[in-house]
């Protein structure tokens, strides 16, 4: 009997140092493949090459779909984590008529060179809007999902004329608290997109689009985000009966971001 007791009391230590290197192994592993957790690169449908532009003359080569028109009037949009953004053009030609489009290509997504991350596609989504901006004085700013937190930044710090948040979030570090519960992600995470910081700064006349049934950014994140904003500023639309994927065939989808919809879903503040 004494020496089982004298195993086991060796044995509860070990099995405690065991858990511990293994959860610091996993804690590890998270950290260092976090942005493969976040983007998912994707390639550029066929046929939308000769829709492109870069960015920039010098630097990464960073691509943008793009529809030319004349006028004052501009677009810019920012996609979600798992987005092809040129498969927007069609569609948003026919919302926007009387604007030009400039859809981003993130950091090895559609071509563009480089590897995503908040800063780099920040610095990028700038020079999206700084490049519509000298060349139309109003510039719609909109962003899907991952997008809304770029959106929001921007708008922050430029004259956006109106913004539109699609599927928004209050911080990307909410949501991965929520997905692994066990793990100090506010810790480990390096790309938080904290849109809440950002939100105050905001005077565009701002739209939130929210899915009904939406799993992967749910309420409990949407909502927050909205009362971040100044009073009178933003407001909220939710279309019922879609999820976070099918939002956007929705047949009220492109005339709320075009702003022609009629008061068909729920509008809160």
């Amino acid at each position: 009997m004494g020496k089982e007791t004298s195993l086991l009391r060796r044995s509860v230590p070990l099995f405690g140092v065991a858990t511990g290197l293994t959860y610091f192994g996993l804690c590890a592993a998270l950290f260092a493949q976090q942005r493969s957790l976040l983007y998912f690169p994707q390639p550029m449908a066929p046929g939308g090459e000769g829709a492109t532009a870069a960015l920039r003359q010098s630097g990464p080569k960073v691509l943008m779909s793009v529809r030319e028109h004349d006028g004052d009037k501009a677009l810019i949009y920012f996609g979600g984590n798992k987005e092809d953004v040129s498969q927007n053009l069609p569609p948003f030609s026919g919302a926007f008529p009387k604007h030009a489009i400039y859809l981003l290509h993130y950091r090895s997504y559609g071509g563009s060179a480089g590897q995503p991350s908040e800063q780099a596609l920040f610095e990028d989504a700038l020079a999206l809007f700084d490049f519509a901006h000298a060349r139309h004085q109003r510039v719609v700013v909109i962003g899907r999902s991952l997008g809304s937190g770029l959106a929001v930044r921007v708008a922050s710090v430029r004259p956006a004329t109106r913004l539109v948040l699609v599927t928004p979030y209050d911080s990307i570090a909410g949501i991965a608290s929520q997905h692994y519960p066990w793990f100090p992600v506010r810790w480990l995470l390096r790309d938080k997109y904290e849109s809440w910081r950002y939100a105050p700064a905001v005077t565009a006349p701002t739209l939130v689009i929210a899915a009904g049934n939406d799993q992967t950014i749910p309420r409990a994140s949407t909502d927050p985000l909205l009362t971040r904003f100044r009073e009178g500023v933003a407001s909220m639309q939710v279309i019922a009966d879609v999820d976070h994927g099918s939002l956007p065939r929705s047949p009220q989808y492109l005339p709320l971001l075009a702003g022609t919809a009629g008061a068909t879903s729920r509008r809160e503040r």
